[in-house]
């Protein structure tokens, strides 16, 4: 793997969940691979669980790690080419991801959507330039588009928790009050549809997820209807892709309560977090013996340490 942007950088969802799944039964079997090597994990945006879980499952393999939070700790960088340089960004992409390149054996970025301009958003130019112009390998830790080691740790979740070999996942819309991105949708749809579970989408009319990424996915616009029978609940907020960026509704039916998961096959309830208790999900919910958010949260370790082993891996040759 030189890579870890998108679903295209890897070669095998399979065995990448099976290898998370070893890194978490050894954390420390492979601490040889990362020893004089050094991780800069660069953050456009906040963070809790992705930049702690990437700083252990780093140094589990070894690593020296750099974290640094663009904007507050650097100078503001330009990633449009051409323009005179004559406002607030001090300096362009080009030479800030050569530099950084020079210091780092990989590169890890955390950048989100504006949600101002969806062809903008879905170019993904943040984490692109640094593939471009870095000069070593780039780990997505969230982009306009894209969570992928989120999706590989609800990968890994579902396969240590689920009863059968083909389980029914839903992925819900839940109500938020502002817009929120796409990404962990978009991304834990197309890594879904990877595996041979049965699948279902469920959001509001106006939510549906782009075309590209969504497939042959079935889509309702009936939560009810989509919970029947479920064995793994996925709650999440997303603002339209349709009218780019919009909340078109808030509607608190859509909340995910005991009610809701009493519908299911004894459904577990999984949730990327941070939640906003009450609003998206009942404290109910949150709190019950199904709710597997904090093993969830958990993998995010053992996900990226699958993803840094492999690309040091690729450094070794």
């Amino acid at each position: 793997m030189k890579h870890f942007i998108n679903l295209n950088d890897v070669s095998d969802v399979t065995e990448l969940v099976k290898l998370g799944l070893e890194q978490k039964a050894n954390p420390f079997a492979n601490k040889h691979l990362g020893l004089n090597k050094t991780i800069g994990l660069l953050f456009f945006n906040s963070s809790l669980r992705t930049r702690i879980s990437t700083q252990k499952a780093a140094m589990n393999l070894g690593m020296n790690v750099i974290v640094m939070n663009v904007g507050s700790d650097s100078w503001q960088l330009e990633f449009e080419d051409g323009v005179i340089m004559d406002q607030g960004k001090a300096e362009h992409i080009k030479e800030a991801a050569a530099v950084l390149g020079q210091y780092c054996d990989i590169i890890a970025v955390r950048a989100f959507a504006e949600l101002k301009d969806r062809n903008d958003d879905y170019k993904e130019t943040v984490l692109e330039s640094f593939r471009k112009y870095a000069g070593v390998p780039i780990i997505n830790l969230e982009s306009a588009t894209r969570h992928p080691c989120q999706s590989l740790a609800d990968l890994i979740t579902i396969e240590e928790l689920k009863t059968k070999e083909k389980p029914k996942v839903v992925l819900t819309w839940a109500p938020h009050f502002k817009p929120l991105p796409q990404a962990v949708g978009n991304s834990f749809a197309e890594w879904v549809l990877m595996t041979d579970y049965e699948f279902v989408i469920a959001n509001p009319e106006g939510y549906d997820l782009s075309p590209e990424i969504r497939k042959n996915a079935k889509v309702v616009h009936s939560q009810e209807e989509a919970f029947a029978g479920a064995d793994f609940i996925y709650a999440k907020n997303w603002s339209s892709y349709e009218q780019y960026g919009q909340v078109l509704t808030q509607d608190p039916s859509w909340k995910i309560t005991p009610e809701k998961m009493a519908l299911t096959n004894n459904a577990k309830f999984m949730h990327c977090l941070p939640v906003r208790r009450g609003l998206k999900v009942s404290d109910e919910v949150l709190d019950a013996d199904y709710s597997a958010v904090i093993q969830q949260a958990g993998n995010r370790v053992w996900s990226v340490q699958a993803v840094i082993k492999q690309i040091l891996e690729g450094l070794a040759v």
